[in-house]
């Protein structure tokens, strides 16, 4: 190694040198900040009736919970608390983002980890150092690039034909039962426990490098590739719409994941199932501004015109989701209502 390379080397292991800690929802009870919430205003008394619908899924036998991520909440601190609403039945299915499924769960499951940024240098320096920034979170380019790879191998190892998303990330669950090195893994968890994941725009991300080197190596030998078959993500989650009946959102941020659970509503119509009822609960965290017309930020009482949404049994917390996931999972979890919750197991419905 040259004197500059050293330097490099040095320069990178300074900056990666802090790593982020997720936070743990059962070590501390937030019922009581929950509860003083709850007589305040803003949105402290947004998030305290948000948290008490969530409550109401968990209290609901017939209600289905589906959680649902876009954004970066999983690098900064969120990922533990996602896994552990997975492992304590506080949710029945998952839609997110490729990102938070893959670059950021699947990513930490094979060994790796995220860091809090102490400086920000020029970001030029941070690409000449291969290190990768989400606000302030920092990734090491190079380990994210072993995702990459360990997609395509898990592709190679596949019957070359056509798989929803959710078909892959259990395949990536698998991967991570028999060779990841952090059992607090969302992919892994969603895996043992039956716990579908869909990714409407699942090749957005580190799963799309590893995909596409496996068609082009395939292409170029003549053989048959695997593909990610986009329509089968909607017929499925539609699916299971259809068998859940009664349902409820958990929603961190918007965007694709938040239009595509709500549209399965209308696709059940579609379909025949004239009667298939509204998503009955939903909150959404965000801080997206309403006045753009953007679906990120549009309101759970817009949602209703669409015939997606109940208006009745519903929550906006305009909040920076980090922030309050803690607050409600934590009080979610410390109330319990989940220890009498039946499993869904929706991952077994197309065993």
């Amino acid at each position: 190694m040259n004197d500059l390379s050293k330097i490099n080397s040095n320069r990178k292991a300074e900056l990666l040198s802090k790593r982020v800690e997720h936070v743990d929802i059962r070590s501390f009870d937030a019922r009581p900040i929950i509860d003083s919430m709850e007589k305040m205003s803003f949105t402290s008394r947004d998030l305290a009736r948000a948290t008490g619908i969530y409550n109401q899924m968990l209290g609901d036998k017939d209600c289905t919970v589906f959680l649902v991520i876009a954004g970066s909440t999983s690098a900064a601190g969120c990922m533990d608390l996602y896994a552990e609403l997975v492992r304590s039945n506080m949710v029945d299915g998952i839609v997110a983002t490729g990102a938070t499924i893959v670059d950021m769960d699947f990513f930490e499951g094979l060994g790796h980890k995220h860091y809090q940024a102490l400086e920000i240098p020029d970001d030029d320096t941070l690409r000449s150092l291969y290190i990768d920034r989400i606000y302030d979170t920092y990734i090491d380019e190079e380990e994210l690039q072993h995702v990459d790879h360990t997609i395509f191998e898990i592709a190679e190892s596949l019957e070359p034909r056509a798989y929803s998303s959710r078909e892959f990330i259990r395949e990536m669950g698998k991967y991570l039962v028999e060779h990841g090195k952090k059992d607090n893994s969302l992919v892994k968890l969603a895996y043992e426990h039956d716990v579908p994941i869909f990714c409407p725009a699942f090749v957005d991300s580190s799963a799309g490098f590893g995909l596409v080197k496996h068609q082009v190596d395939a292409a170029k030998a003549g053989k048959p590739y695997l593909m990610i078959d986009a329509v089968a993500d909607f017929r499925e989650l539609t699916q299971i719409k259809i068998e859940a009946g009664t349902t409820g959102l958990l929603m961190i941020g918007g965007g694709v994941p938040k239009n595509f659970i709500q549209d399965t509503v209308v696709c059940a119509e579609i379909l025949g199932h004239e009667d298939v009822a509204v998503h009955k609960y939903a909150v959404q965290i965000t801080v997206a501004d309403v006045r753009d017309g953007a679906c990120s930020s549009s309101t759970l009482q817009e949602a209703a015109s669409w015939g997606k949404v109940n208006t009745g049994i519903e929550q906006m917390v305009f909040a920076e989701a980090g922030s309050v996931m803690p607050l409600l999972a934590s009080d979610a979890w410390h109330r319990g209502l989940w220890k009498d919750r039946e499993p869904r197991r929706w991952a077994k419905l197309f065993a």
